[in-house]
């Protein structure tokens, strides 16, 4: 049994302001201490739990965020950009994916919500319905095969994903009280709570169903702003259907993904 961990920043315990997901400050480098121990604890359990493998794709921002000398020795990571899959970079190569540190989608009064990039998209919808990081991406591992066993972050980020994957195990780490506001768990109750979810969710692999769109998929992006709109559209493949609106067609999720990050990459001209 074949597991990858991707673990993102805004979901570990103790984790509330943007300081904390970014480098150059000492929050950020005691928010990345927490973070790698999150991943060691799913490490950890998922060993526990009969795992043969176990791979971590580093998923937060510029994905160099773990702490590579504190991680698990037994594991394997999967660092840096760009990358074809992204967040489910490992995916092609495993049986389940275990989502750890993740949050809600953009719009929703979860930790720090955002889909993919905060300063370029207000909202992502595929085929109508609005979607996070977690929806996307687990769409994504579902086209490669790979059903989603365990999520872990604060309760708005589980109560979105739980009709989604059903049969996941779900962690939460904190409660949202608001965007930049939680009662969190102590990060060592945090990771206590994971292992013991990764263990568990071993067994539970054979049971569950990757989530899958089929292609064609029609996605519609809200910009934060018309200039950001502007400069998308330039890009011939997409169609623009209001001042900050746009939409294109993928022929997979992979395709749709591989789509926003190339969008969220060129926003970077307008910051």
């Amino acid at each position: 049994m074949k597991i990858l961990i991707s673990t993102d920043i805004e979901g570990v315990a103790g984790v509330t302001h943007v300081e904390q997901t970014r480098g150059g400050n000492p929050e950020y480098e005691r928010a990345r201490v927490w973070m790698t121990a999150e991943a060691n604890a799913a490490i950890a359990g998922a060993f526990d739990g009969g795992a043969t493998d176990v791979f971590v794709n580093d998923s937060h921002g510029n994905f160099r965020n773990l702490l590579l000398d504190r991680l698990d020795p037994r594991a394997r990571t999967i660092t840096g950009k760009p990358r074809y899959l992204g967040m489910m970079a490992g995916a092609d190569l495993c049986d389940a994916v275990y989502m750890v540190g993740y949050h809600s989608r953009a719009q929703t009064r979860g930790v720090l919500a955002h889909t993919i990039n905060s300063f370029a998209f207000r909202n992502v919808a595929v085929n109508g319905d609005a979607f996070g990081e977690a929806q996307l991406y687990g769409a994504l591992a579902g086209e490669l095969g790979a059903p989603v066993a365990l999520l872990s972050g604060d309760d708005v980020f589980l109560a979105e994903t739980a009709p989604v994957f059903p049969g996941a195990i779900g962690v939460e780490t904190k409660r949202a009280l608001g965007n930049g506001v939680c009662l969190s768990l102590a990060p060592e109750r945090a990771c206590a709570g994971i292992r013991e979810a990764a263990k568990a969710a071993v067994a539970k692999v054979r049971t569950l169903k990757p989530f899958t769109i089929a292609g064609p998929i029609d996605c519609e992006l809200t910009t934060q702003t018309p200039a950001l709109a502007d400069l998308f559209c330039q890009w011939p493949q997409l169609e623009r259907i209001d001042g900050s609106r746009l939409r294109f067609r993928a022929d997979s999720m992979q395709a749709a993904v591989r789509m926003l990050n190339a969008l969220s990459a060129m926003s970077f001209m307008l910051r």
